[in-house]
């Protein structure tokens, strides 16, 4: 059975062009707004701050890490536009993209009145949202000024949470939610995005920041082993919200195995899945083979290894990681529906069985997540025993 005809007869729409980029383009900006300013929060400042950096490598790093933050802040505000844009298109009948980047339409649709039964009107929703969005790129915009940098913690600090609260803002229902269903519904999609967009935005925060490896010195190595175990915390913890939410998520979506290869919605969702699990093991690369080297290294201080693994082995396997995070927002897009609908299985219903099943499952999770850890630290002490 090929794509066209499983799309067909499972009636899914295919959607429009402007619609996969805006979508997918919109998940780009805030990898970038709430991956980068996390990531430079818990693993990069407190990296730089530690005794015993180079005042040059410190001064290079965040140079670069001011740049990339400012160049989040540009992406995060043209794909805010486009994707309110998008919003607009999508709210009104037969209104053309292109006519919905009007700014007149946008505010017709912002100003628009609650609809019968809604606490709030939904377009009020989106002006926060977006008040809040052009809030988070100025603070990061004003890095490219030689100036502001020497406000960088505070304002990557202050651009944080208003990034965060971009994707939350959004989330707000205009009606009350119909049951604790539902809830939970608006609560693992919120997880669910910013956890992935911390990940995947982090990642990319660091290979862009490893371009600098040039400019570094000799001792650089010690500064970046610093840096890859502080994310390797912030990408372990990631790992766990997105899985545990992908949970609930495809259990909400997908009413059997045999749904996830003949629906398209379950299709799509396969490949994600797959995207996913290939960044999972690319991180256990890292955790398994390349940490314990570097720790080895590290305590051996043996400067031209350690700065080798760092900022050569390291982002290559990286580099994948992003490659396949890139997949899984060019993927994004191409969810829509479910699975249960286009296989006419009954609606999901969450039961005492099924809460118990899930938190089976999360406990599981979270102890082989920890025993990942203890793991990689015991056969990092197992390198250095050797060595010694």
């Amino acid at each position: 059975m090929n794509f066209l005809h499983l799309a067909a007869s499972t009636a899914y729409t295919t959607p429009p062009l402007w619609r996969i980029l805006t979508k997918s383009g919109y998940f780009v900006g805030l990898c970038g707004a709430i991956g980068f300013t996390v990531t430079y929060a818990a693993a990069i400042r407190p990296a730089l701050r530690a005794p015993g950096s180079e005042r040059d490598d410190v001064a290079a790093l965040r140079q670069r890490a001011a740049v990339s933050l400012a160049w989040a802040g540009v992406v995060l505000l043209v794909a805010g536009y486009f994707q309110l844009a998008a919003r607009v298109a999508r709210a009104g009948k037969g209104i053309p993209f292109g006519d919905a980047l009007a700014p007149g339409r946008i505010w017709d649709f912002l100003c628009a009145p609650a609809a019968r039964g809604a606490w709030v009107p939904q377009g009020t929703i989106y002006l926060v949202q977006n008040i809040v969005l052009v809030l988070a790129s100025a603070a990061l915009i004003a890095l490219f000024s030689p100036g502001a940098r020497r406000h960088l913690n505070a304002l990557a600090l202050t651009a944080l949470p208003l990034s965060a609260a971009v994707s939350l803002v959004a989330a707000v229902p205009a009606t009350a939610p119909a049951n604790a269903d539902r809830v939970l519904d608006l609560v693992f999609d919120q997880v669910h995005i910013v956890s992935g967009t911390v990940w995947t935005g982090g990642l990319v925060l660091l290979v862009a920041l490893a371009g600098v490896r040039r400019r570094l010195g000799g001792n650089a190595g010690l500064l970046w082993a610093d840096i890859w175990r502080r994310f390797g915390f912030v990408a372990l913890v990631c790992v766990g919200a997105v899985l545990t939410s992908g949970l609930w998520i495809s259990w909400k979506h997908v009413g059997g195995i045999g749904q996830l290869w003949t629906t398209t919605y379950g299709l799509f969702l396969l490949v994600k899945t797959l995207l996913v699990l290939g960044m999972v093991a690319a991180g256990g690369v890292n955790q398994f083979w390349l940490m314990p080297r570097i720790a080895q290294a590290r305590r051996a201080d043996a400067t031209a290894s350690l700065l080798h693994l760092t900022l050569r082995h390291f982002p290559k396997v990286v580099w994948a990681e992003v490659a396949l995070g890139a997949g899984v927002l060019a993927v994004v897009p191409f969810l829509s529906g479910s699975a249960r609908t286009q296989a006419g299985s009954p609606a999901p219903v969450a039961t005492g069985s099924v809460f118990a099943v899930g938190a089976l499952l999360v406990l599981t999770l979270v102890a082989s997540l920890w025993m990942t850890a203890k793991a990689s630290d015991a056969l990092s002490r197992r390198e250095v025993a050797a060595a010694a």
